[in-house]
C-alpha cells in the first residue's frame, strides 16, 4: 500500500509517496519519493501577508494526478503544515478569505493587551502554551479588535491543514496536534478551552471536532477523486502540525529517556515527549510550549528561531548581486574566529528590511565586533543558535527527573554539519542527525498506523531506523 504525505513548508510544498517493504531480513522498511514540488510563497494585498491558498490547493491537487498517473496504489492522504494560521468558511462551505500569514503584523502587541486583564501563571496552568504574538489566540483577538465582520460570516474555524483537508473530504474538523498550536487547547482535557473561547466573545461554533492522529477524516469528494484518477481515498488525520509528524520519526529506541529532538528548519523546535503536560509556573517563565503529539504523547518544547535568519540572509546576498551556496560558505565559516553572539529570538531579527544589517548593528550596541565577512556572519548565526539550544537544553534538565543524554537533530537543518558540531560543543552531549525526511516520514507512518500495517509509535521509529 502506498501512502500520500502532502507537507506543507513555509516556503515550499511537497507530495511525497511512502510505502512499506519487507526485507529478506524480515524488517520493515520505508521507500519514498517526492512525486511533486511546488513554491508557497507570501502575498501582500493591501495592509495584509496573505497565503496563497488557491494556488496552493491547486499545486496539491496537481501531486494527486501525478500520484494516479503512476498507478501507484493510494490507500491514503494526508497533510501537515506549519502551525498556528487558519481560514474561515461560511455556512456555504466557501472560503471567507485567503489565510493571513503570521508574519502579518496585526498581531503585534496582542499578547501584551491580553495580560493586562488576563493572570498570566492562571492561564499557562491550563494552556501550557508559549506565548508568542502570532498564535491563533492573538490572531483572533487582532481581529476582534478590529471589528472584522469575517467572524460575524464564519460559520467555521479551520486551521492550515484542517483547511486543506476540509476542501479534499468536505468534513469539518480539526486535527489535536494542529489545535494544540492556538493557545486555545486545554492542555490536560486535550479538548478546546471553551472558558477561554467564552470570554473573549467568540463564537463556540466556530470550532470544530477534535480528531486524533491515526484516524481517517473522511473520503476525497467524488469530484476531486474523479478529476485527479485517485478514486475516493481516505484522508487521514496523522501530526498534522509538521513538529508533530517530525518527532513521530525521531529515530531514538526505547531506552532512550528522555527522547530529546531538535526540529530543525525556519523554525528550531526543541524538546522531548512526555506522557502529560508540565504546567509549571517554571514551565511558563522558561518559554516552554506543551504541544500534542502522536500517540498520546505531549511534545513538551520551546519555539527558537531557527534557520530563518541564515535564510533571509542568503537571499539578502543573492539579491545584492553575491549569491552564496551553502557548502562552500559553511566550510569556510567552520574556519573562522568571532565571539560574536546574536539573541536568535529577538525581535529585531524576526523580519528587518536587512538581515545583515540588524546583526551588525546589534553587534556594535552591545560591544561586539560586527562580522566583517559573509563566512563570519554565518558563523555567528550558527554559534548563537547552538548557544540558544544549550539553554534549553539547561530549562528541560531543570526540569525533568532524567537529564537529557543526547540529541536527535531531525528535518532539513539536521544537513548542517558545522550546526550540529557546534550544538554537541555547546551541549556536551552527544547529537545525532536525521533522518532529513523526517515530517514526511511521520506522516506515512501515522497513515499506516491507522490503517493497522504499523502497530504503534515504537515500531515507527524502528521502522526510520532501519530505514536510514
Amino acid at each position: 500500500m502506498t501512502y500520500l504525505a502532502i507537507d506543507f513548508g513555509g516556503g515550499s510544498g511537497r507530495v511525497i509517496a511512502g510505502t512499506l517493504t519487507a526485507g529478506e531480513d524480515g524488517k520493515k522498511r520505508l521507500d519514498m519519493q517526492v512525486i511533486h514540488r511546488f513554491t508557497n510563497r507570501q502575498v501582500r494585498l493591501g495592509e495584509r501577508l496573505y497565503w496563497d491558498f488557491p494556488a496552493l490547493f491547486a499545486d496539491m491537487k496537481e501531486g494527486l494526478r501525478k500520484a494516479a498517473a503512476l498507478k501507484l496504489d493510494v490507500k491514503g492522504i494526508a497533510v501537515d503544515t506549519w502551525g498556528v494560521d487558519f481560514g474561515l468558511v461560511d455556512r456555504d462551505g466557501c472560503l471567507v478569505s485567503n489565510p493571513v500569514c503570521y508574519r502579518d503584523e496585526r498581531t503585534k502587541g496582542m499578547a501584551a493587551e491580553f495580560f493586562k486583564e488576563v493572570d498570566a501563571t492562571a492561564h499557562y496552568a491550563v494552556n501550557g502554551t508559549q506565548v508568542m504574538d502570532i498564535n491563533t489566540l492573538f490572531q483572533l483577538l487582532s481581529m476582534k479588535k478590529a471589528g472584522s465582520p469575517q467572524l460575524d460570516i464564519a460559520d467555521r474555524l479551520l486551521f492550515t491543514p484542517d483547511l486543506f483537508s476540509f476542501f479534499l473530504t468536505g468534513e469539518a474538523n480539526t486535527e489535536y496536534t494542529i489545535a494544540s498550536t492556538s493557545e486555545m487547547l486545554d492542555a490536560e482535557k486535550r479538548d478546546w478551552d471553551w472558558a477561554l473561547i467564552d470570554s473573549i466573545g467568540l463564537d463556540r461554533r466556530l470550532f470544530c471536532p477534535i480528531v486524533m492522529p491515526g484516524t481517517v477524516r473522511g473520503q476525497l469528494r467524488q469530484d476531486i477523486a474523479e478529476e485527479t484518477g485517485l478514486g475516493r481515498v481516505d484522508v487521514i488525520a496523522v501530526g498534522s502540525h509538521d513538529t508533530a509528524s517530525a518527532v513521530a520519526a525521531v529515530p531514538a529506541a526505547n531506552d532512550e529517556c528522555p527522547v530529546a529532538f531538535l526540529s530543525s528548519g525556519t523554525w528550531s523546535l526543541l524538546g522531548v515527549e512526555t506522557d502529560k503536560p508540565i504546567l509549571t509556573e517554571q514551565a511558563r517563565v522558561a518559554g516552554f510550549t506543551n504541544e500534542g503529539g502522536v500517540g498520546g504523547k505531549i511534545t513538551f518544547l520551546q519555539n527558537i528561531t531557527g534557520m530563518w535568519i541564515l535564510q533571509r540572509l542568503m537571499a539578502e546576498w543573492s539579491e545584492e548581486g553575491a549569491p552564496q551556496e551553502y557548502g562552500p560558505l559553511l566550510v569556510v565559516a567552520a574556519e573562522v574566529k568571532t565571539d560574536a553572539l546574536i539573541p536568535v529570538d529577538d525581535d529585531a531579527f524576526q523580519n528587518p528590511q536587512s538581515m545583515q544589517r540588524a546583526i551588525n548593528a546589534y553587534c556594535h550596541s552591545h560591544g561586539m565586533t560586527a562580522p566583517q565577512t559573509k563566512a563570519e556572519t554565518a558563523r555567528v548565526v550558527l554559534q548563537s543558535l547552538a548557544a540558544r539550544y544549550a539553554q534549553a537544553v539547561s530549562h528541560l534538565n531543570d526540569m525533568l527527573p532524567q537529564p537529557i543524554r543526547c540529541l536527535h537533530i531531525i528535518g532539513g537543518g539536521s544537513q548542517n554539519q558545522l550546526l550540529n558540531t557546534l550544538t554537541q560543543q555547546a551541549l556536551g552531549i552527544p547529537v545525532m542527525a536525521g533522518p532529513v525526511e523526517a515530517t514526511g516520514m511521520g506522516n506515512i507512518l501515522t497513515q499506516a498506523l491507522a490503517k493497522g500495517e504499523v502497530s504503534g509509535v515504537g515500531e515507527m521509529r524502528q521502522i526510520v531506523r532501519d530505514s536510514m
